[in-house]
């Protein structure tokens, strides 16, 4: 964790590291860290440049990386759509499996696929190209490993979702639904070191294409299942599941036969399997950091499965989580974004860019996620229809949208201080964070209003909501406050470890 001594703005102001500047970086990034540096121009002026420059920079990154996120989570919103078509149980149930089940195995993989994110941007930025092949493939092993651990899980769901609490009738759909997913869990093993080690390269674009194509595949795939064949939710889930090897091949044949990828993919290594340890233990510290932050809303749809009139409240929050996490895509792609850019530049030695880079893209993701939260106020009364048609399930998601709304604000800012800190290594402080901030305060108290005072699916929602308020201003207290300078300094010494030792030692 860095230094937290030196404001932000400061460090733009202040002369770059001399001598560890990367020509050929300074020169795909228009030289930003050199006018941020100079002082022949007005601070106006070099601003202004700068942004402009970034603004360009973001765009080529984020822009692929919303569609992408955007079309994956569409792929799954479709399926869960599908399913609230068939009736009001077969909504629940997707819910609960979804929220309950899959999102646990899509937090853990995310979370441990998060290790490569950090390893191959700031080697791709230290212009250390071999080593992120090796990365990739270390990340598919350990992640391949964990999914065949995960699938007990998922053999096992309908007796753990009764053993918390769920109703036996939603339980026993969930299952059924989740059954379908299991191929799902070692697409995921593979798609996210894919993803990172391609977006480490600033090689977005090329997924967003695969994804946008198999979407359209999905959609038409999941109606001929569910409508014309009638295999109900468990073909829904392999529909999803399938979908998913879909993109996962196609981005795999992109990256053996694309010229962009021929420095940093040079085939099968027997080195992927060196070092696993200390993958292992960055891995597992970005894994509690991020699955800390999937799982809170997770626990938030459980607590609501235990709440008078279950299906009624699942319903309503589902619908609410869906359309959340269709926004939150949007701010993880500036997540991604934030994440390239900061462990980039700080590869390459450029503390200024980095730290410039933070701001913009805060700034640019909060802009658009309050804009989607207008969007939803608006819409309130009759969002819920183009999941279900019942008036009384649209009642209850009207009366949560302002929540919504909030929840939409926060994930404009929360999400890309994550990246930002993914890109610089600090998985395990965020860990900690996230213990106290959602665990000790959200969740209990939210529970507390929820239950204890009546007030409850809105006390739940509100009380962890309170969670990542705090949670919200930690991070951005200590972003503001870091040492950018040390931070670079900090980088290039990991990666002079990574090249020596060909393992990764991050600590947080």
């Amino acid at each position: 964790m860095a230094d937290v001594n030196q404001p932000l703005l400061q460090s733009i102001n202040e002369t770059s590291i001399s001598g560890q500047l990367s020509p050929k970086f300074s020169e795909s990034n228009g030289d930003l860290e050199g006018i941020l540096s100079s002082t022949d121009q007005p601070l106006v002026h070099r601003l202004r440049m700068a942004t402009w420059i970034e603004l360009k920079l973001l765009f080529l990154l984020a822009a692929p990386a919303v569609a992408v996120y955007m079309v994956n989570y569409l792929m799954s919103m479709s399926t869960q759509m599908f399913a609230g078509h068939l009736g009001n149980l077969e909504l629940a149930a997707a819910s609960l499996g979804n929220t309950g089940i899959q999102i646990f195995a899509y937090g853990l993989m995310l979370g441990m696929g998060s290790a490569v994110e950090t390893l191959c941007g700031q080697a791709f930025g230290a212009q250390k190209y071999e080593m992120l092949g090796i990365y990739f493939q270390r990340s598919t092993i350990l992640l391949t490993l964990t999914g065949l651990l995960l699938t007990i899980i998922y053999i096992f769901c309908k007796p753990i979702l009764i053993a918390i609490g769920q109703s036996p009738e939603i339980s026993s759909a969930a299952a059924l639904f989740v059954y379908g997913l299991i191929p799902q869990i070692f697409a995921y093993s593979i798609n996210f070191p894919i993803q990172k080690f391609m977006q480490a390269q600033s090689i977005v674009a090329p997924s967003a294409y695969i994804s946008a194509a198999t979407l359209i595949l999905h959609i038409l795939l999941s109606w001929i299942a569910v409508y014309k064949i009638g295999l109900g939710l468990l073909g829904a889930s392999l529909v999803l599941s399938f979908s998913w090897w879909i993109i996962v091949i196609a981005q795999f044949v992109y990256i053996t036969k694309s010229e962009r990828c021929k420095q940093t993919w040079t085939g099968f290594s027997i080195e992927a399997f060196s070092g696993l340890w200390g993958f292992f233990k960055l891995s597992a510290a970005s894994a509690v950091m991020l699955c800390l932050e999937t799982w809170y809303f997770q626990i938030l749809v459980l607590l609501a499965g235990l709440l008078p009139f279950p299906e009624l409240s699942l319903d309503a929050l589902s619908i609410c989580t869906t359309i959340s996490g269709w926004v939150l895509m949007i701010s993880i792609g500036f997540q991604a974004a934030a994440s390239v850019r900061v462990s980039n530049e700080l590869g390459a030695g450029h503390p200024k860019s980095a730290a410039f880079s933070v701001v913009v893209v805060n700034i640019l993701s909060f802009i658009v996620s309050a804009i989607c939260a207008v969007v939803v106020l608006a819409l309130r009364n009759v969002i819920s229809y183009a999941f279900t048609e019942g008036e009384v399930v649209a009642a209850a998601v009207s009366d949560l949208c302002p929540l919504l709304a909030l929840t939409l604000l926060l994930n404009g800012v929360q999400p890309v201080l994550s990246g930002v800190a993914v890109g610089c290594g600090w998985q395990t402080f965020v860990a900690y964070v996230n213990v106290g901030c959602y665990y000790l305060v959200g969740i209990p108290v939210g529970a507390l209003v929820g239950f204890y005072f009546d007030f409850g699916v809105k006390g739940l929602w509100s009380g962890m909501i309170g969670g990542t308020v705090m949670q919200t201003i930690i991070l951005l207290w200590v972003t503001i406050r870091t040492d950018w300078e040390k931070e670079v300094e900090t980088t290039l010494k990991r990666i002079d470890t990574w090249t020596e030792n060909q393992e990764p030692l991050i600590k947080g």
